[in-house]
């Protein structure tokens, strides 16, 4: 084992990050763009798409106990991460060009099933990269500051993932079925190349190349049993629900609740890049420009302290938003998309910079290096709220009457409207709420009991 406490190379850290810009471009186009494809473009109905959505995503998460338990127990020359990530970004990419390239004479039925077979297969991809990634946080170094830094260069190029996904794939695409293929055949190598760099810049970091010797069940019961990482992964997946709901909304809202009036300062961006490219590019900004503040405010404050702080000021902007829409002016609406961006990076960065800290402690207590095993179970979370959120979304559209089209918008009744609008602030807000009461009741007392 190479000593994991040494500090690493500015290149080093940025060269782990640039990874999740490939990573992230995948998570907004599953989030932000495959529900909206469905129910828009492709005429499926929006409970259809939503359940078709959640199962998929369902299904991602019963691969990541097996590629965490099989990356620990990876031996090759290349360490035990490097050639899953390889491997999984090629997956990703196929799956992927072929979620979007539905042809055009297929029924209802094999649309659905055609979507269905590259949702998969890139989902398959997308977590033979994200587990490995994880794991590789827990073992290049065990300094907290360190650790911190890392997750700053990851949620910048994250923030360029993001851009990528919910600004230029929409741009690209034009508002079109046809459009929705090209531009992910353009985007898609950028990921690829985006993880094979990650993987090249990190080579000479500290890592664990011997394999892990415990089973599936002892790995499982190591992680069980250390509470404060259980209880953090699903306080983190309460938060990622609140998220995922916002990002499956707002190609909805894009159309329906922010209308530009051609009068304001950024109507002429409006027009020019669509107004769904427009919040992604406003919402990318606020949140690179805020990563180095939520550095700073975690060695000030203590990462939990931190994150709190930032997801209170999430749940203030959410509400401005709520009274502001609907909306005709687009310069007011980015502007709060961009302090919803600055809010949002406590919830990109600092989770991610807690989790391996608590992972030293099962190392520490028990000598297991199961990185991948906790990487699994914390992507677990996410992945079902990742995965629920469609599906609330489209029930909650369902119930008030949202209909489908193949046109890409049509006339929605009223009540359909108002309950986008509460589908993507308020019903956010509720959750973020419970997210912080999670973290000050259960989380912080655990902390202390580990402590004690």
């Amino acid at each position: 084992m190479q000593d994991t406490d040494r500090r690493l190379s500015l290149g080093q850290k940025a060269g782990w990050g640039l990874a999740d810009m490939g990573i992230v471009v995948f998570v907004i186009v599953k989030q932000l763009l495959v529900l909206s494809f469905l129910t828009n473009y492709l005429g499926v109905p929006v409970t259809i798409a939503g359940m078709v959505t959640t199962g998929i995503l369902f299904f991602d998460m019963i691969t990541d106990p097996l590629i965490g338990y099989l990356s620990d127990r990876t031996n090759t020359r290349w360490g035990r991460r490097a050639p899953w990530m390889f491997v999984g970004a090629l997956v990703l990419a196929a799956g992927t060009v072929g979620l979007f390239g539905v042809p055009e004479k297929l029924d209802l039925t094999s649309t659905i099933l055609w979507v269905s077979g590259f949702f998969i297969l890139a989902t398959i991809g997308f977590t033979m990269v994200a587990i490995p990634y994880g794991a590789t946080a827990g073992e290049m170094t065990q300094n907290p500051q360190e650790r911190s830094a890392m997750m700053g260069f990851r949620m910048a190029f994250a923030s360029l993932g993001i851009l990528l996904g919910g600004a230029v794939i929409p741009q690209l695409a034009g508002g079109t079925r046809e459009g929705h293929l090209s531009a992910v055949i353009i985007v898609v190598p950028i990921m690829v190349l985006a993880i094979w760099g990650s993987i090249w810049s990190t080579r000479k970091t500290p890592r664990i190349m011997e394999p892990s010797r415990q089973n599936p069940w002892e790995m499982a019961s190591l992680v069980w049993n250390n509470t404060s990482f259980m209880i953090l992964v699903i306080i983190y997946g309460v938060m990622t629900l609140a998220i995922a709901l916002i990002t499956a909304g707002l190609p909805f809202a894009a159309m329906y609740l922010i209308l530009d009036d051609g009068e304001t300062m950024l109507s002429s961006v409006a027009s020019g890049l669509g107004v769904l490219s427009l919040m992604f590019a406003a919402f990318v900004l606020g949140s690179i420009l805020s990563q180095a503040v939520w550095v700073w405010l975690s060695t000030k404050l203590g990462k939990t302290l931190a994150l709190i702080a930032g997801l209170v000021l999430y749940i203030i902007v959410l509400f401005v938003i709520y009274r502001a829409l609907p909306s005709v002016n687009v310069t007011a609406i980015a502007g709060l998309f961009m302090l919803a961006g600055m809010t949002n990076g406590a919830y990109q960065q600092i989770p991610w910079a807690m989790y391996p800290d608590l992972m030293d402690i099962t190392r520490a207590k028990t000598g297991a290096a199961i990185e991948g095993a906790f990487s699994a179970i914390w992507l677990f979370g996410q992945k079902f709220a990742n995965a629920l959120a469609p599906s609330l979304l489209a029930f909650i559209l369902s119930i008030y009457g949202w209909r489908e089209t193949t046109k890409g918008i049509t006339e929605q009744l009223p009540e359909a409207i108002n309950a986008l609008r509460m589908s993507i602030t308020i019903v956010p807000l509720v959750i973020l709420a419970v997210a912080i009461l999670g973290l000050i009741f259960v989380y912080l007392r655990s902390i202390a009991a580990n402590d004690g």
